[in-house]
């Protein structure tokens, strides 16, 4: 009867000691190292997304804000498709505090949570109205204080609307930063201090553009298009999704599919398709 243990031989007549004692163990990743890896992260998601940029269709601060209020919990092309309506008809900040609340809500109704939206963005109105004189304040104290208002929206907002260098963690950029071992938090305000100690100011906002049009696109959350990813090579989590590269092809989404992207007005130099406006096939 052959032993138990460390001196156990398997089916090839290797024993589970030597097993181990062949086995490669990966030198821990030190801090230097990884900030490294990370700023080429970056630099070469800027060669892939050269034309990176906000998916809310917006003309002004006030457009955008509303826009990434109404964001939360449904996609930018949906928001892209509802907004013209709801500007067309409360195009300033006084009108869409003075608005009748049912009309509203029919008006926002696709992106989902109508009514707790609808309460924020017309609190958002009336504080924008009666306390900065109907114009969006470029400061992030002051952003934050408006209803409906996080640290996520705030810097979508100043880096966007104010050119002032901001961190947008959404669901995205927490998978993505995690995936690339950046951070091992789950906390959104942990990741934004981290990433910011690892990056230049000045690439924030754009940084996080590439981060999130690459987790849209490529690195998505159930089924990451691996086999079809430019930077495999500096990805620790490589593997977690599809590496075969026809069969991770097929997972690309937006322009990098051949499919229209997420804006009906999408800016002068982006490769893709103008995303269909509300009832509009595809």
């Amino acid at each position: 009867m052959s032993g138990e243990g460390d001196s156990a031989v398997g089916e090839h007549g290797v024993s589970k000691r030597a097993k181990a004692a062949n086995r490669k163990v990966a030198k821990p990743e030190s801090r230097l190292a990884m900030v490294r890896r990370a700023r080429r992260i970056n630099r070469e998601l800027a060669e892939v997304y050269p034309y990176a940029h906000p998916e809310l269709d917006f003309r002004n601060p006030f457009e955008l804000l509303v826009a990434t209020v109404l964001s939360a919990q449904t996609t930018d092309l949906r928001v892209n498709q509802t907004t013209p309506a709801l500007f067309a008809k409360y195009p300033t900040p006084e009108d869409l505090a003075a608005a009748v609340p049912e009309e509203v809500e029919e008006l926002i109704r696709p992106t989902g949570f109508f009514r707790a939206k609808t309460k924020s963005i017309m609190g958002l109105a009336a504080a924008l109205r009666d306390d900065f004189d109907g114009e969006v304040p470029g400061r992030l104290d002051d952003l934050v204080k408006l209803p409906g208002v996080g640290r996520k929206t705030a810097f979508v907002v100043l880096g966007n609307a104010f050119g002032v260098p901001g961190i947008t963690v959404d669901t995205h950029f927490m998978r993505l930063a995690r995936r690339w071992r950046w951070t091992e938090s789950d906390d959104p305000v942990k990741i934004e201090a981290e990433v910011a100690t690892i990056f230049p100011k000045s690439e924030w906002t754009m940084l996080s553009h590439r981060v999130i049009f690459h987790g849209r696109r490529i690195c998505h959350a159930r089924k990451p298009a691996c086999g079809a990813c430019p930077i495999t090579h500096l990805c620790p989590s490589y593997g977690e999704g599809e590496t075969d590269p026809e069969k991770a092809k097929k997972l690309l989404k937006y322009e990098m599919g051949g499919f229209p992207g997420q804006r009906l007005n999408p800016p002068a130099g982006y490769p893709g398709r103008p995303a269909p406006p509300l009832g509009g096939g595809a």
